[in-house]
Order: C-alpha cells, then sequence, then structure tokens
C-alpha cells in the first residue's frame, strides 16, 4: 500500500479513489491473502490494521457490527479484558478502572467515511487544580495487544465543544492532542478509513476519574471466520450503502 499516495487523496478528498483502496485491502483479507486479523478496540469498534510501517499506519474502523456493545461510541466497552493494577490492596475500596470516551491521539488522524456517518465532538480540557472534573491518564500500548492506563499528576476540567458530522465520501482531520470523542449516530452501520502519523514526543491520552487507579486491558482479536465475515459487511456496504436517513 502507498501511504504517501493515499496521504495526497486524502487532501484532494477523493473519495472514490478511497473508497477503491478500502475496498480492494478489505477483499484480500476476505480470500485469506491477507492474513491481519481485526481486534476489538476499547472505544467499541472494530479495527482492521491495513498497513504499520513505522509512523505510518492505515486502518478501516467498523462502528455497529453486530456482537459488538458501545459501537454507537456513546457506553459500552466490548471484548476488552480489565485487569486490575499491580499497585491495588485487595479489598481497598477504589473507582472500577473506566475507559473514557474522551482521549486524544499521539498521532495526526486522517479519515474518510466508507459509509454511514460520523459525529467528533471537540472537548475543551483546562489545567484545573482547585475543581478539576478529570484526571488525565497515559495510555501506553503494547505490540501484545495489552493497554496500561497510568494516571498523571495533571487535573482538568472538561467542556463539550461543537460537534462535527461527517457522511460517505467525506474527510476529515484531527490533529495530534486534540481531545474529542466520537459517536455514531443511533449505532448505525458505519465505516471509515484511518491515516494516521505519530508525532515524536507525543502520548495517547484518555480523561478518567480523580481518583481511578492505574489498570490495564487487554485488546480480543478477532479469529479469521469472524474477521473476513466483518471485511466482507464492510465491502457489500462500500459498494451498495443503505439510504442516509434525513439529517
Amino acid at each position: 500500500m502507498d501511504y504517501p499516495a493515499l496521504e495526497r487523496a486524502a487532501r484532494r478528498e477523493a473519495a472514490a479513489e478511497l473508497m477503491r483502496h478500502a475496498a480492494s485491502e478489505l477483499e484480500q483479507v476476505i480470500s485469506g491473502r491477507r492474513a491481519l486479523r481485526a481486534v476489538r478496540h476499547p472505544l467499541g469498534f472494530i479495527c482492521l490494521p491495513i498497513l504499520r510501517d513505522g509512523t505510518r499506519g492505515v486502518c478501516v474502523h467498523v462502528f455497529g457490527v453486530s456482537g459488538v456493545s458501545g459501537a454507537s461510541g456513546v457506553s459500552g466497552v466490548s471484548g476488552v479484558l480489565e485487569v486490575r493494577g499491580p499497585s491495588e490492596r485487595p479489598g481497598t475500596p477504589e473507582p472500577a478502572p473506566t475507559v473514557s470516551q474522551v482521549h486524544s491521539h499521539s498521532w495526526d488522524l486522517t479519515s474518510t467515511v466508507l459509509y454511514g456517518r460520523v459525529g467528533n465532538r471537540r472537548m475543551g480540557v483546562y489545567e484545573e487544580t482547585e475543581k478539576p472534573t478529570h484526571r488525565v491518564f497515559e495510555v501506553h500500548s503494547d505490540p501484545s495487544g495489552v493497554d496500561e492506563l497510568r494516571p498523571t499528576e495533571r487535573l482538568v476540567s472538561c467542556l463539550s465543544g461543537a460537534e462535527q458530522t461527517s457522511v460517505r465520501g467525506q474527510t476529515y482531520a484531527l490533529p495530534a492532542g486534540e481531545f474529542h470523542t466520537t459517536v455514531v449516530p443511533d449505532g448505525r452501520p458505519t465505516a471509515t478509513l484511518v491515516l494516521g502519523r505519530t508525532l515524536p514526543g507525543r502520548a495517547d491520552l484518555s480523561l478518567g476519574p480523580l481518583r481511578a487507579p492505574g489498570h490495564r486491558m487487554v485488546r480480543r482479536m478477532c479469529d479469521a471466520t469472524q474477521t473476513a465475515s466483518i471485511a466482507q459487511a464492510a465491502v457489500r456496504r462500500i459498494h451498495d450503502p443503505e439510504p442516509e436517513p434525513p439529517a
């Protein structure tokens, strides 16, 4: 896959070209020519990692897959095993670990909607020591599929900002470090082609409760049959999308 070519196509908002690339890669997964496995993401969608090349990556994110709770991006986590942190003492009454929907990436994101619609709400996050609402957590992801959420000293307040809704064929961008939350209206089947370029010195961040401890989560991979089924449904919808409801 030619990442620079995809990046140029995204800048031109060449939706048809990007959809052809996405469908072609997914068809290779269906036929077995690509041996990748879909991953159930803590934020409630399915990720098909098409390319990993140093600081660059390409994924197809699929929302609203049957059997995956929280796919609307509103609540719930599926396919994720939460593990208590090693510093916790048995019997200590502490808040349960949570996965916040409000997060920021260590990488610049450019995403094209392949079908469905996606809403991204930008969040205002401000340093606040007297009456904070959240603590900032760093998310450290291991290639083995373990995400470790480490509490930082940063206490902040969080205010909801403007929401941008993108539909089939539209491209949107989120710069590294911008806090946001992603919502899929009514849990409708939706997929996006995501291009990411990691920036040096940045960390993935998430907001969590003030007293929540550090904890780990294990992402669960789909098997070959599940992955092919997800890819097949996505290709079908790329080629024959359902009518969009009135805005």
